[in-house]
């Protein structure tokens, strides 16, 4: 029987208000895609929380449900009986929010920091940022879309004051079917280990700033002193302030965007450092450095996710071949490159080939001295480990 088709017929240990789904298949992790579903209560609506149940009738989990995506179901909860949403969230939001401030100690170094993230947190389809006084919500599921103002009131209780902003992407709204309303032009200043950022928290990529990067550009900080530094896809600067305080001898920001690139040349006089800011696109820029005979003893590689879609994979890891190769093209003898990638169908193991043939291309040695990922604050779940996206190489060059 379809979906479509329907059965009214409950799983015969159904009991309580929500609404109920039959899978046909489990999953291996907690997204249950639309093949998987059997039955469906013709009771329940698009974003609706539904008691979940296996083939053979036994409880499953609580979800949401969205017969629209192909994500029809996110799982929230492995327990049924009795679930309550009020209680659910307000218990999931505090222990996130617990693990920032007292065992991360995040409110000691910094005033902006990941709040929730996604399946790391037990909240499919939500990410949340903390700017100083704004909290920045981004929703990819529509479930989660209808929760917002329960989790914004349970957010105010921690947080007396902040102030909200809804985001979504277009692609997002369209699969899942709900709208955020754009919000208005708003602007606030973070710290980050004495390190100040304006932030956008209603234009920029993503939720305005990347929080993930924290500990990476301390950790690149501690190669700077006395080194000439390239920043490339620098978004507003964050690498290269870091290392410009930390005694950099100069430091070239390469940004494509022109409002970032601008926003980052604001966020180095707002903290009194001189650095170069430079609007061009990454790979032609390294192609002119290359023919100046130009060379720098530190540079981070950190582009937007150039792997999006599987029929990307090849053409996105080819271009992560080429922005690396001509990296090494312009490193200095044991210079240090701290390469990025942020697309999660990259595996790390894979993303090491990539630097292995861009540096044999160049006729280079890469020794690669440290491995590392997304701060603290973006767990993963371990059954969900495509939340595992970010990976940062670490290289000396020979």
């Amino acid at each position: 029987m379809t979906e479509q088709e329907g059965s009214s017929r409950p799983p015969a240990s159904h009991s309580g208000p929500l609404p109920w789904v039959r899978m046909r298949s489990a999953p291996a992790g907690p997204q249950v895609f639309k093949r998987m579903i059997g039955d469906v209560d013709p009771k329940a609506r698009p974003g609706d929380i539904v008691a979940v149940y296996d083939k053979s009738d036994a409880p499953y989990g609580v979800a949401f449900f969205n017969p629209k995506s192909l994500l029809t179901l996110r799982i929230l909860s492995k327990d049924v009986a009795g679930f309550d949403a009020e209680a659910f969230f307000a218990d999931r939001i505090a222990r996130a929010i617990s693990f920032r401030r007292e065992a991360l100690g995040l409110d000691k170094t910094t005033d902006a920091y990941r709040l929730i993230h996604d399946l790391g947190d037990g909240f499919p389809g939500l990410v949340a940022d903390r700017y100083n006084d704004y909290i920045v919500m981004e929703i990819y599921s529509l479930g989660m879309f209808r929760q917002i103002k329960r989790i914004e009131k349970i957010f105010a209780a921690h947080f007396p004051g902040a102030k909200f902003v809804h985001r979504a992407s277009h692609h997002t709204e369209s699969m899942e079917g709900f709208r955020v309303e754009p919000a208005g032009p708003c602007k606030t200043r973070i710290k980050e280990n004495g390190i100040l950022f304006e932030v956008e928290p209603s234009a920029g990529y993503k939720t305005g700033f990347f929080c993930d990067q924290r500990e990476n550009r301390q950790a690149f900080a501690a190669f700077a002193a006395g080194r000439k530094v390239l920043d490339v896809c620098s978004y507003t600067g964050g690498f290269g302030l870091y290392a410009k305080k930390a005694g950099a001898s100069e430091v070239s920001c390469v940004e494509l965007d022109p409002e970032a690139s601008a926003l980052a040349r604001r966020n180095a006089n707002i903290n009194g450092l001189r650095v170069d800011t430079v609007c061009a696109d990454a790979f032609p820029y390294l192609r002119q450095m290359a023919a100046n005979r130009s060379r720098f003893g530190l540079i981070v590689l950190d582009p937007y996710k150039l792997i999006a879609t599987k029929d990307g994979y090849a053409l996105g890891r080819q271009k992560y071949i080429d922005l690396n190769k001509l990296a090494f093209g312009v490193l200095e003898e044991g210079g240090i490159l701290a390469t990025c990638s942020c697309s999660g169908m990259l595996s790390m193991e894979e993303f090491q080939q990539v630097v292995r043939t861009a540096a044999g291309v160049t006729g280079r040695r890469a020794q690669v001295f440290r491995k590392s990922g997304a701060g603290p604050d973006h767990p993963f779940a371990a059954d969900h480990p495509e939340g595992e996206y970010l990976k940062v190489l670490w290289c000396k060059a020979g």
